[in-house]
């Protein structure tokens, strides 16, 4: 298996990036913050996972060991295959998912493009046994500002969950004022 990979980004398409290394350009599928968090040019390094299937290979990369680990638990959900599994990953964050599981709010997984209630159903049972009170790698705290963001989206009648979610695409580097983050936060409802 193939698990990490660093190179050139040399191309960035809608789900994925080629990433050259040692004269061979990789195509990797990736979740939508490493599309949104990387340019042509840069250098990138994204532990993976190889899906091999009867007519194709395909690599699916993450910036945290963390979520490669997430993608292959989702794998093990009956229907969920690999582009599925990274549509979760790209709308949900981990302590998202964590939160919805510890919660059982199974309509967490129904924002997912393509899961429906049966199937976010069956991604919150199978979760249940594997994620307790932490997930392997742990969840990343937050900052204060965006805890404020946070209760501000609450506040304006999102879920904490949807409220969690819009603040994972808050752009890495982006500069930590209340008002620039919270405008951010807002565009991720108007996707």
């Amino acid at each position: 298996m193939i698990a990490a990979i660093r190179g050139e980004i040399v191309d960035i398409g809608d789900d994925s990036l080629v990433i050259f290394m040692s004269g061979l350009g990789f195509r990797v599928y990736v979740p939508k913050s490493v599309l949104v968090n990387f340019h042509l040019g840069e250098s990138i390094y994204l532990h993976t996972y190889l899906v091999v299937r009867e007519d194709a290979l395909n690599l699916y990369g993450f910036e945290k060991e963390s979520e490669r680990d997430f993608f292959t638990l989702l794998l093990g959900v009956n229907g969920i295959g690999p582009r599925l599994a990274l549509s979760v990953l790209s709308t949900l964050s981990l302590d998202v998912i964590q939160q919805a599981v510890l919660s059982e709010q199974a309509d967490a997984f129904s924002r997912v493009p393509g899961v429906g209630k049966k199937t976010a159903q069956k991604i919150l049972l199978h979760l249940q046994g594997r994620i307790k009170g932490e997930m392997p790698g742990g969840v990343p705290q937050l900052p204060d500002v965006d805890g404020e963001v946070i209760n501000a989206l609450i506040s304006l009648g999102y879920s904490v969950v949807e409220a969690q979610s819009a603040i994972q695409f808050i752009p890495r580097g982006t500069p930590q004022e209340l008002e620039t983050r919270l405008r951010l936060a807002l565009q991720y409802f108007n996707k």
